[in-house]
């Protein structure tokens, strides 16, 4: 008999070497890490009576390690998926997010018990901090609609509200046999279904592996009748189940998730979530000995945060929950922006190769010069027209792509590739003429939960902490005047957001004539923009005027160690004004930059009446940093939450621009005065 049905110690694993006798171990990378990074390393060849060896949960593959255990008194491991596991099944070759590693049993066998049934049944599960992650992470994965696979449109329509759902699984698996169930048990959950909810549609839940070819499942075209139909479309599960008045479960992960969409499931198997007052059971027996009454925050708690072990690829390294939905939801957004494809207009050639990593990962993007021919073939191929923001046609509906705020280590200018993008469908941040998709975002951040609050203000200390603006371009900050200082940051005259945001001060000199007009008495300090600074743009001002004016031009100066500096940032549109913000320095607007007019900026320029919301800074910087851009990890090559891109920035480990990049700009820079050619 095997030793799976004892617990192992908490860190007893140091001294054990791990054995395994499944090829899918040595095949699979990413769960040999995770498993290296538990204290779990894997090793081939014999075990003795003090090793461990490895399984998968209770497959067939598993009876290898279960007979070498027999024979050598070595113990069992047994391992299996997290319940937040990826974009696509593993059928089809991605790896998982996480693991869980049981040394008692497996939790799907509701023969035995396993850690995670002792920890539900034994653990206080009382930690005030620990319910407040609980119940914000189930917020997080309702709000981004995330579930065990996530490759799904969540505005992909579902049925008309009223239904009850009935969820299938795949024939066979291993929740199933070893969760109390069989066949039969589909069939009379199919029949109660009915008979509980007369008049009510039916509707049958393919599961994804089902729906995508790779298994069968338990219902097919000869279950369905008037009443009853199968729905296979990949859909939200949350707003599935919100349009539901019942749910019937057998063992599926869905019925879990049900609980947190504020459901009661009807659960006609054994599954680890029956037991303990969630759910209404049809067969308790054995579950019976679980006896315990738990919240959904305590359920929760103990099977997402405690018992499975999470993994960050960005950083090679094992994460709490909460990270883990920060890299799933970056990698789901952007297959839920990019599966259709792009076609994109309005980018200049050196643009391209970067916007292809970013944007074509699931179809190679179509360029095309014409904005209007690009929409026609986005028309006739089903795909989605982008075009960088500062050459969208008025007239047209598409997509406008722009740099991010936390950019890159390097001028756009100078040909350094972004590491971040805003794709807004509504209009562009920095143009106040029209609504935002960013606008939008902090008015919906108006009120955070206390996850959101706390991550923004984490966020805040990191990027001040570190010294991070959007360029990084690691300068230097000379002795300064005594006395109050007022930083004018400069910006490039011709760019779009003067153009279309700065009012009726639209140059750097207007911007200092009026700084000295509205502090006569302080030293003002002014910030030439690195791009006019390198000759690229357009935005010079003379030295004569800035002696005039009695300013001091700060050339070549790091711009968030010069906020720490100065009592005041007095802009047009500069995203300085934005991260004086972070610092708590007052900032004075001339014009409408995205961050004016709600509160937290003395606004002398025209704002939209339209910013009536009242966010906090927490709440302006979960919008602007968290919720609207998209990030990109350049050693990964893979979409990324904004906590990895601080890391990027603040170590440098960011591949740079090749020798054909650098000689670009170099030659742009003699043909500054013909800008357009390259921008």
């Amino acid at each position: 008999m095997t030793r799976d049905t004892h617990s192992e110690p908490a860190g007893a694993d140091a001294s054990r070497r791990v054995f395994y006798f499944n090829a899918g171990f040595l095949r699979q990378r990413r769960i040999r890490r995770i498993l290296d990074l538990a204290g779990l390393p894997l090793h081939l060849g014999k075990p003795g009576a003090d090793d461990l060896i490895a399984v998968w949960g209770r497959s067939p593959y598993a009876a290898r390690g279960e007979a070498v255990a027999q024979k050598t008194g070595a113990g069992i491991v047994r391992v299996e998926d997290a319940f937040l596991r990826s974009l696509n099944p593993g059928r089809a070759g991605e790896p998982p997010l996480g693991l869980l590693i049981d040394h008692t049993g497996v939790h799907f066998d509701s023969s035995a018990p396993s850690d995670l049934e002792t920890l539900l049944a034994t653990h206080p599960l009382d930690d005030t901090a620990l319910m407040d992650r609980a119940r914000g992470c189930i917020a997080r994965l309702a709000e981004a609609h995330l579930t065990k696979y996530t490759a799904f449109d969540p505005a992909a329509p579902c049925p008309d509200p009223g239904y009850v759902l009935v969820l299938d699984q795949t024939r066979g698996d291993a929740s199933v046999t070893h969760g109390g169930a069989d066949a039969n048990t589909f069939r009379e959950m199919l029949y109660y279904a009915q008979q509980e909810n007369p008049g009510c549609p039916v509707l049958i839940k393919t599961h994804p592996e089902t729906a995508q070819g790779h298994r069968q499942g338990y219902f097919g075209p000869d279950d369905t009748s008037d009443r009853v139909r199968l729905f296979s479309d990949p859909v939200s599960p949350w707003t599935l189940m919100e349009g539901a008045v019942a749910v019937y479960a057998v063992t599926s992960q869905l019925g879990f998730e049900a609980i947190f969409a504020g459901h009661k499931p009807h659960v006609f198997g054994q599954p680890f979530y029956a037991g303990w007052g969630l759910t209404e059971d049809r067969h308790p027996d054995p579950i019976s000995r679980r006896g315990r009454t738990l919240s959904r925050a305590q359920l929760f708690a103990a099977a997402m945060i405690l018992y499975p072990k999470w993994y960050d690829p960005h950083r090679d390294r094992l994460c709490e929950l909460e990270d883990a939905i920060s890299i799933l939801e970056a990698r789901t957004n952007a297959w839920r922006a990019d599966h259709r494809g792009w076609v994109a207009s309005g980018m200049r050639l050196w643009k391209r190769r970067p916007l292809e990593q970013v944007f074509g990962t699931q179809k190679r993007m179509i360029f095309k010069d014409d904005p209007t021919r690009a929409a026609q073939v986005a028309t006739a191929t089903g795909r989605t027209h982008m075009c960088w923001a500062g050459k969208a046609p008025a007239d047209l509906t598409m997509v406008r792509v722009e740099d991010g705020f936390l950019r890159s280590r390097g001028l756009g200018a100078e040909l350094v590739p972004p590491l971040s993008l805003v794709c807004d469908d509504l209009g562009i941040y920095y143009d106040p003429a029209r609504e935002s998709r960013l606008e939008r975002w902090i008015i919906r951040r108006e009120t955070l939960r206390p996850d959101q609050d706390l991550r923004a203000e984490r966020l805040i200390r990191r990027l001040v902490s570190l010294g991070l603006s959007k360029y990084n371009l690691g300068l230097s900050v000379p002795d300064l005047p005594a006395g109050p200082r007022v930083l004018v940051p400069g910006q490039v005259e011709d760019d779009a957001s003067i153009r279309t945001g700065a009012g009726r001060i639209s140059t750097n000199l207007a911007l200092l004539e009026a700084a000295r007009a509205a502090h006569p008495d302080a030293a003002l300090l002014y910030k030439p923009h690195p791009d006019v600074e390198a000759g690229l743009r357009d935005g010079t001002i003379q030295h004569a005027d800035i002696d005039r004016l009695d300013a001091i031009a700060l050339p070549r100066t790091d711009p968030a160690a010069l906020l720490s500096q100065v009592q005041r940032v007095f802009t047009m549109t500069s995203l300085l004004g934005f991260e004086a913000l972070l610092r708590g320095v007052p900032v004075t607007t001339t014009g409408a930059p995205f961050y004016a007019g709600w509160g937290l900026t003395t606004d002398t320029g025209d704002v939209p009446a339209r910013r009536a919301a009242r966010p906090t800074l927490n709440g302006l910087v979960h919008a602007a940093l968290i919720d609207y851009p998209r990030y990109f990890d350049p050693v990964t090559g893979q979409p990324c939450p904004v906590e990895v891109l601080l890391d990027r920035l603040a170590t440098g480990d960011i591949p740079h621009p090749g020798p054909g990049n650098r000689l670009l700009a170099k030659l742009q820079g003699v043909f500054a005065s013909r800008a357009s050619l390259w921008r």
